[in-house]
């Protein structure tokens, strides 16, 4: 909860800041003579921004068993079962979060953490991963995963992607009204000039913003496997853990469920936009923590 009021207190003081300075330099003054009215405009902004994202968030796990088409273990009937719903317990003791929901879905290996709340998450690994890896490198994917949910990234992730939606709708609009008034002429409302900056700067910027979220990715992909150490009390299942990764076919999760993985599955699109950094990456992070 604390993490959310913080962001939301964040994007509206940033909100502000931007309003005061266009107000300085003039440009509410502009805009509203010309018939746009800028606290709308921000009020707009702010509710598509984050309507999506957040909505997206409380919606995951459903999202997430629907997609995966996974099994949930509520009452474990083998010794695996058994050993991962037990290990899953510990871990989430440990990381001094309630106990999630547990599922298994058939794939290559590959595994993810999502949910809206720390207390009720979805903790989910595939048949790959369970036959490719042992259980100490199990226990560590799941302990980078509980890192995920301890560290609230399911709800930073979604509330920067809140943020950047938000400069986004607002920015292009600011844009699109500029160029329909400057360049297109157009007198009275607005014309096919505006609609079509619009259309184009949306896409430029959610392109741009679309690396500063894979870049807060990142960083908390470095994050959760330092969890994995601390939590497993070593960093070496975790490296161990990616090492085999490294030498497998990560599985492909869905569209929505990528960036909560614990790899990556295919070949990325560009290191820019990637919501995981390269494992080499991750395990040289590891052992630098290891040496210190």
């Amino acid at each position: 909860m604390k993490r959310i009021v913080l962001f939301l207190v964040t994007n509206i003081a940033v909100m502000l800041v931007m309003s005061v300075t266009l107000s300085i330099l003039g440009v509410n003054r502009w805009l509203a003579y010309n018939g746009l009215n800028l606290g709308q405009l921000l009020v707009f902004s702010l509710v598509v921004g984050f309507t999506g994202a957040i909505v997206s968030l409380l919606l995951s796990k459903t999202i997430a068993k629907f997609s995966t088409g996974m099994r949930m273990i509520d009452a474990p009937q083998t010794a695996d079962e058994q050993w991962l719903v037990g290990t899953v317990r510990r871990i989430a003791e440990k990381a001094g979060v309630g106990m999630p929901e547990v599922g298994i879905y058939e794939g290559a290996p590959n595994a993810f953490a999502t949910g809206a709340f720390r207390d009720s998450a979805l903790v989910a690994v595939s048949t790959g991963l369970l036959e490719s890896m042992t259980r100490d490198e199990v226990e560590a994917v799941l302990g980078h995963e509980l890192g995920h949910v301890a560290n609230g990234d399911m709800v930073t992730l979604t509330l920067i992607q809140g943020v950047v939606n938000t400069f986004v709708v607002f920015l292009s609009r600011i844009v699109g009204y500029f160029v329909d008034k400057q360049v297109f002429r157009t007198e009275r409302g607005v014309g096919p000039g505006y609609y079509i900056t619009v259309m184009v700067c949306q896409i430029v910027f959610g392109i741009l913003a679309s690396i500063v979220v894979a870049w807060f990715s990142r960083q908390r992909e470095f994050r959760a496997d330092a969890a994995s150490a601390g939590l497993l009390g070593s960093p070496r299942p975790m490296i161990a853990a990616l090492r085999r990764l490294g030498g497998l076919e990560a599985g492909q999760l869905p569209q929505s469920m990528q960036a909560f993985g614990i790899a990556e599955g295919g070949n990325r699109f560009m290191a820019l936009f990637a919501s995981h950094p390269p494992i080499e990456e991750r395990i040289a992070a590891l052992e630098q923590r290891r040496a210190a």
